[in-house]
């Protein structure tokens, strides 16, 4: 596999890259005098994708919801009963694994033995074994998971939110399933998810850390046990959704110690990815961090009042078929932590925005951007949640460079719409 050598003029950062003949993605980046190394096995597979067509036949598939967390949790079951955790122990790895809405992904962070981990990690990501014994064993498991996510607050406040913002995608149901969803997963639902989205062509590895990627990518071409790539791409089968949102509130009563808030803000331009996405991306999050970072007069007011406390956050969450921003936090007044949400937008559409304020949080932006690259483990996240959808996260540099401020009046006007906004509050039982 030959690889190709990038050098950003913006940050000095360096990456190897390269596809090999399986399709597989291949990203090594260099970080010199770092201890730690940080590495991802991925696939472009989430909770979202439940109805897909496999490359080469003409139905319709469609499996259990949660059946992408499910398959996560069953890849740790080998063939020969060893455990996969003992055999990263043994090279001083600490592996996981997480699913979320569009990627599935097993990882390790390691010191030492890199090599030795990174053959562990492709040997078992390599090797499915389900059968119906197993599976129905799981289901025990993965039910008391769900029921323990049933019982957390800010979880069932985040996923009220979805439901208020979405009518019909699947973003709105939970990543695990239900209990009943669960209940019909076989080993063939599992085996025909994962012969059609863990096909090395809908795969990547991305390797951060003090490693030398001549001998990475050496253990990677070694380390691959099939070499059968799609020759078009999975096609994914979503639900048209509406732009209009499907409630504007929703309250629910758990054992929970304050009020929770989460405020909800549909963004309706999607269908793309890549540089446009990013651009998109940035500047929305200079929009949050005008309107309600810790220097904004919203944040300072709200604050005096009591109406917030220091859980106070916002973030924008984005995939080329949905996006959507959200604050959140705690108050003992929701409601008016919501109309002062508002009535802030209301009195910036009127007024406009702060052309020195832009500058200023643009370059708050560009800040995060490099802090992100002295955390192998963020890095190496977010580098692989970018490239799945498309974008170039190491050239992050031209898609900032492009951002203006006519471009961020013309996102504020379209992104921060009252009629498509919503509150999910989780009240003290």
């Amino acid at each position: 596999m030959e690889l190709n050598y990038a050098k950003s003029a913006a940050t000095g950062e360096e990456m190897y890259y390269g596809k090999h003949s399986s399709g597989l993605g291949v990203y090594i980046i260099p970080k010199k005098d770092y201890s730690k190394t940080y590495a991802l096995f991925g696939t472009r597979y989430g909770s979202v994708d439940s109805k897909f067509v496999v490359p080469g036949e003409n139905e319709l598939t469609e499996v259990p919801d949660g059946i992408a967390h499910y398959l996560e949790h069953k890849m740790f079951d080998q063939p020969d009963g060893s455990n996969v955790f003992d055999r990263f122990s043994k090279y001083g790895g600490n592996a996981n694994a997480f699913t979320s809405f569009n990627m599935t992904a097993y990882l390790f962070s390691a010191t030492a033995n890199v090599e030795e981990n990174l053959e562990t990690l492709m040997d078992y990501v390599q090797s499915p074994y389900f059968t119906e014994e197993s599976v129905q064993k799981e289901q025990g498991i993965i039910g008391q998971e769900i029921r323990m996510y049933d019982d957390n607050g800010n979880w069932k406040l985040f996923f009220n939110l979805l439901n208020c913002l979405y009518k019909e995608h699947p973003v709105k149901k939970e990543i695990a399933g239900t209990v009943e969803s669960i209940s019909h997963i076989t080993a063939d639902y599992l085996y025909k998810c994962y012969n059609t989205f863990y096909n090395l062509s809908n795969m990547s590895i991305v390797v951060v850390g003090n490693v030398d990627p001549a001998k990475i990518a050496e253990v990677i071409e070694n380390g691959i046990k099939k070499n059968e790539p799609f020759e078009e791409e999975i096609k994914k089968v979503y639900p048209e959704e509406p732009k209009e949102i499907a409630e504007s509130y929703s309250e629910q009563s758990m054992s929970v110690a304050s009020p929770l808030f989460m405020i909800g803000f549909k963004d309706t331009d999607t269908g793309y990815g890549g540089e446009r996405l990013l651009k998109k991306s940035i500047e929305i999050n200079i929009l949050l961090k005008m309107l309600f970072g810790k220097s904004s007069e919203l944040y300072k007011d709200l604050y005096e009042k009591g109406l917030i406390n220091n859980t106070f956050s916002f973030e924008y969450t984005m995939q080329p078929s949905y996006a959507y921003s959200s604050i959140d936090g705690e108050s003992r007044d929701p409601k008016a932590v919501y109309d002062a949400v508002i009535a802030e937008i209301e009195k910036t559409r009127e007024k406009g925005l702060s052309r020195e304020t832009f500058e200023r949080m643009k370059r708050v932006v560009w800040g995060n951007y490099i802090r992100s690259l002295n955390d192998v483990e963020d890095y190496a996240c977010t580098f692989m949640q970018m490239l799945f959808m498309d974008i170039d996260y190491f050239n992050f540099i031209d898609a900032y460079n492009s951002v203006t401020f006519e471009d961020l009046q013309k996102r504020f006007n379209e992104h921060f719409v009252k009629e498509r906004s919503a509150l999910s509050v989780v009240n003290p039982s």
